[in-house]
């Protein structure tokens, strides 16, 4: 006998980030718009959510969301996003992975390819390129990412560091990883979630993380280490990691750390407008971004960032909890 479940999901990778989508078995997201339905869904689908995010279903990585049609005409998808942390207000991978799934589940005609999704930080304009009737990549914009806070002193076990904090739907301190005389590689990830972490503590109540008009969105959520690469005619290349503040390392570049680190630059002046920030992961894939617009946030200005990647399905199951599973929910190794 089942206790909860079966849940449907579809699982897809972007740039080696697992992203799983709940098809099925969940009930209808409630609310009258996207931040009310996340609170929502912390009070009735936290067990759901854990169930399939959780080990030994899921992995500490395990990114997803809850999907629903819009019944706003102006909307195609109504999404919730989660990992295993609990609900998020944006996720880039998820944008991806969730227009590759509406390519593949028919839901986004192949004359049209564009997708429009509500979500907790704002909406999602979402673009397949198809060919042969298969999403090769996809494209989205999401609001606009400013620079919220510049040269901030971070004083952490071992020395004082300045990052800069950027807002791309959520919050999160950038840092040049030569600060912290640390290679971005596999070989360090244990200490870069270290770091993670220490500068999560410190980061947590910083000004900089106060929204400026919704406090649903204030806080801080993580930091994208990176090292800057040559500048090839492709546009400007870094290596770059995120982990979030409860330690969690990204498998992919990220497409939100792109659109915050793209905010940075341009601050800075340096990137050109109509030139690409390539980001590179640990592992060698690559997500890119570029300035697109201007806008602003509460009177601060920012820029609308289009990110591009791709998302691969690498499978489908049913989850369920068993009346005898002594594991119940699953558990986390963090």
């Amino acid at each position: 006998m089942h206790r909860l479940g079966p849940v449907e999901v579809a699982d897809y990778h972007i740039a080696g980030q697992p992203f799983r989508i709940v098809t099925g078995g969940a009930p209808p997201l409630e609310g009258g718009d996207a931040l009310e339905r996340r609170a929502w869904a912390v009070q009735h689908l936290d067990d759901m959510r854990r169930l399939v995010a959780n080990e030994p279903r899921g992995y500490t990585g395990t990114q997803g969301c809850f999907v629903a049609m819009s019944g706003d005409p102006g909307v195609d998808l109504d999404v919730v996003f989660f990992d295993q942390g609990g609900f998020g207000a944006v996720s880039g991978h998820g944008a991806i992975a969730l227009t590759t799934w509406a390519v593949d589940a028919g839901i986004v005609l192949l004359d049209r390819a564009r997708l429009v999704i509500d979500a907790p930080s704002g909406r999602i304009l979402a673009a397949a390129d198809i060919e042969d009737g298969r999403a090769r990549s996809i494209s989205y914009t999401s609001g606009t990412a400013y620079v919220s806070g510049r040269f901030i002193p971070v004083q952490l076990r071992d020395n004082v560091v300045s990052v800069d904090i950027a807002y791309a739907g959520m919050y999160l301190a950038v840092i040049n990883a030569g600060e912290l005389d640390i290679a971005l590689s596999a070989d360090n990830i244990d200490e870069l979630v270290r770091l993670g972490r220490e500068i999560g503590m410190i980061l947590a109540d910083n000004n900089a993380v106060i929204h400026p008009t919704d406090h649903r969105l204030s806080g801080f959520r993580g930091t994208v280490f990176y090292e800057d690469g040559a500048a090839t005619g492709a546009g400007v290349r870094q290596r770059a990691v995120t982990v979030t503040a409860d330690g969690r390392i990204g498998r992919s570049p990220s497409g939100t750390g792109t659109s915050a680190c793209i905010a940075t630059l341009d601050s800075l002046a340096r990137l050109p407008r109509g030139t690409s920030l390539i980001h590179e992961s640990l592992i060698g894939t690559t997500l890119s971004g570029r300035v697109v617009g201007d806008g602003q946030v509460g009177g601060i200005h920012g820029v609308v960032t289009e990110i591009r990647g791709s998302a691969h399905r690498i499978g489908e199951a049913k989850l369920w909890l068993d009346d005898l599973d002594s594991l119940g929910l699953g558990f986390q190794f963090a």
